[in-house]
């Protein structure tokens, strides 16, 4: 490992807390670019589960730098809850460091984000009124308050008198809510501010130093290429690049400094929210794997939409992050399925669709065209090698290797760590 960067290859909750895991522990620094505290890793460590929202993986190894980089927008309230969280469990906060470019999400954030959404009604996009939209929104507006805005009293000050007048006339005269109080924000950030400044500073140095000097790193990415505000089926996805190319701008480094690209994915795929899902399942068979697979949301709990892999989405994860490789997880879950079905192309108004659509328009009313296999039985989770899987799951990761055109190099078998297979 030198320089890894790790992204999800459908639509997030592919089980990237667990494949970072496992990077993370000959990583010398994990840098997170993109998104903020909604989207999620659940990592088992030592036979404890953590939830991360977003602080790096890399924080449960001590000597492992972590770092929020410029891409990511930070809730400073739910920063702080989880540096808590993690130090009353043992965990040390001394060489996490969060940029001083990194966009703040504020009071006024949330409220907008939810209101706007409940304005949407039947149209809403699904999000999760965490601010991040709204958030970014600002960013891109250049209006935003960034992390060393709000370590600067004086500045912050201005900055939220400025902003909150044309915010409030949003949020009341737009959505008829409740304006909000300059004093009781200012009071609550500031605090916030005295405990999350020592950890703030211009973390592009420390990544570029530590790759220059040859220490192992690793972007990890967090929610799904699907996802992408630009590339993913929009408007059903989030504010942000949670794709390769989004690792530059977030993290600060040049693509050239960049090794390695692995796609994490499940052996069948979710979704969470509205939007076209062709290979959606609406069975008994949809319902074992998400109660097998455990899918839940992390952050919000709710249900995921289940269905079988589809290797368009795969080819598409391939060809716009540069995949040099591939992580399947959750093997196992589909361990005692009679046969499992591949989506291996789309079928729409006659015409046959071996590409990822572009648009969800041309998404929606595409019936997928299976590949149907022979199933296995069996507990998956004591397999170490490629060798000890039964017959039909061997052919079956085969089969998706050869589909998707990139190498499948772990496997994984189990929620723990040591639950995973290298090829």
């Amino acid at each position: 490992m030198s320089t890894v960067a790790l992204v999800g290859a459908q639509w997030g909750d592919e089980g990237k807390g667990k494949t970072i895991d496992i990077l993370a522990q000959e990583a010398e620094m994990v840098v997170r670019a993109q998104g903020g505290s909604n989207a999620g890793h659940t990592v088992v460590y030592n036979g404890q589960e953590y939830k991360l929202r977003l602080i790096p993986s890399g924080i449960l190894y001590e000597n492992t730098d972590c770092i929020i980089g410029c891409g990511c927008v930070v809730h400073p309230g739910v920063v702080l809850k989880e540096i808590e969280s993690l130090t009353a469990r043992g965990i040390k906060m001394d060489k996490l460091r969060i940029d001083a470019r990194a966009n703040v999400i504020m009071p006024y954030h949330i409220a907008i984000d939810t209101l706007a959404e409940q304005s949407r009604g039947a149209n809403d996009i699904g999000t999760t009124k965490n601010g991040i939209g709204p958030c970014y929104m600002d960013k891109d507006e250049r209006v935003g308050i960034r992390m060393r805005d709000l370590i600067d009293e004086k500045l912050f000050a201005a900055k939220l008198k400025n902003v909150l007048k044309e915010k409030n006339d949003i949020i009341v005269k737009l959505y008829g809510g409740k304006a909000l109080d300059f004093d009781e924000i200012y009071k609550e950030y500031s605090a916030f501010a005295k405990k999350l400044a020592p950890f703030v500073c211009d973390t592009t140095v420390l990544v570029y130093n530590a790759i220059k000097s040859g220490k192992k790193v690793l972007f990890e990415g967090a929610q799904g290429t699907l996802l992408d505000v630009d590339l993913g089926t929009y408007p059903f996805v989030t504010s942000s690049h949670p794709t390769a190319g989004g690792f530059c701008i977030g993290a600060g480094v040049g693509p050239t400094l960049i090794d390695e690209v692995i796609g994490v994915a499940k052996s069948y795929i979710t979704r969470v929210g509205k939007g076209p899902f062709p290979t959606e399942l609406f069975d008994e068979v949809g319902d074992t794997i998400r109660n097998r697979g455990h899918e839940f949301g992390t952050v919000t709990g709710r249900p995921r939409r289940c269905g079988w892999f589809d290797t368009l989405i795969l080819k598409f994860a391939v060809r716009v992050n540069g995949l040099t490789g591939v992580a399947i997880n959750k093997l196992d879950t589909l361990s005692g399925l009679k046969t499992v079905k591949v989506c291996t192309a789309y079928e729409k108004n006659g015409e046959i669709l071996h590409d990822f659509p572009a648009d969800i328009s041309d998404l929606e009313g595409c019936k997928p065209i299976y590949t149907e296999l022979p199933g296995w039985d069996g507990d998956l989770s004591g397999c170490k090698k490629f060798e000890d899987l039964p017959e039909n799951a061997r052919n079956y990761i085969l089969f998706l290797e050869k589909e998707i055109e990139c190498p499948i190099k772990m496997i994984g078998v189990g929620p723990d760590r040591n639950q995973n297979i290298n090829r």
